[in-house]
């Protein structure tokens, strides 16, 4: 039953690209909004193509990065708003069997606010995550225009190198799913890094914090 299902989502993919295929950059648009919201699909199916068609001056690399971001940071938004306008009401309603509460959110939402910048860009760029990444934000109610710019800070790398893994070599399909492979491994050690030296800068932050709010006391002793 996997595979059928998997052969039918296969053949619906296809059917996808093909039909948008024509619309030129209004199809990436279209695509990269699916890929990013609820019909998740290889984001590689869009971009490579795109980028090589560019390669051969029929698209301009360019425009195809820039609206494959713009398809993107749409679809990123449509989960957001999910979250926000239904995960929220779901969770106050239907949590207590989870054991969750509206107290419990509200620490939850407190701890995002803080870090939910470096979870959502990091979230674009780790595969099985990045479509998904957009819910968290919206169900903790995260500012908006915050959580649009480390969207498209984290979407913006992911589509520039998937469109430029397309305009070098899109021709050849073995080269790209062995680069594929070690730019996904390149993007998760890069994120390590990442999270590494947001952690170490932040605990500064907090102690330098903490000592200047200490100092102030003293003095006003």
């Amino acid at each position: 039953m996997i595979n059928s299902l998997l052969g039918w989502m296969k053949e619906l993919v296809i059917l996808l690209v093909d039909a948008v295929s024509g619309m030129g950059y209004a199809g990436i648009v279209i695509l990269m909004f699916l890929e990013s919201s609820f019909f998740p699909f290889p984001s590689e199916i869009i971009m490579v193509p795109a980028g090589y068609l560019s390669s051969k001056g029929e698209m301009s690399l360019l425009l195809v990065i820039l609206f494959g971001l713009a398809g993107s940071i749409l679809g990123a938004l449509f989960n957001y708003m999910l979250g926000l306008k239904l995960g929220r009401p779901f969770l106050l309603k239907w949590g207590r069997y989870m054991l969750i509460n509206e107290r419990s959110l509200a620490k939850a939402e407190e701890k995002f606010n803080i870090h939910g910048e470096i979870i959502t860009f990091i979230g674009r760029l780790i595969p099985g995550v990045r479509q998904y990444i957009s819910f968290p934000p919206g169900l903790t109610g995260m500012n908006v225009n915050r959580f649009l710019i480390f969207t498209a800070a984290g979407a913006g790398i992911w589509v520039t190198v998937l469109s430029l893994l397309g305009y070098y070599i899109g021709n050849s399909e073995a080269l790209i799913r062995s680069y594929l492979h070690e730019i996904t491994y390149a993007l998760l050690i890069f994120s390590i890094i990442v999270i590494a030296a947001y952690i170490y800068f932040y605990k500064r932050k907090t102690k330098r914090r903490a000592k200047q709010i200490h100092s102030a006391k003293s003095t006003k002793r």
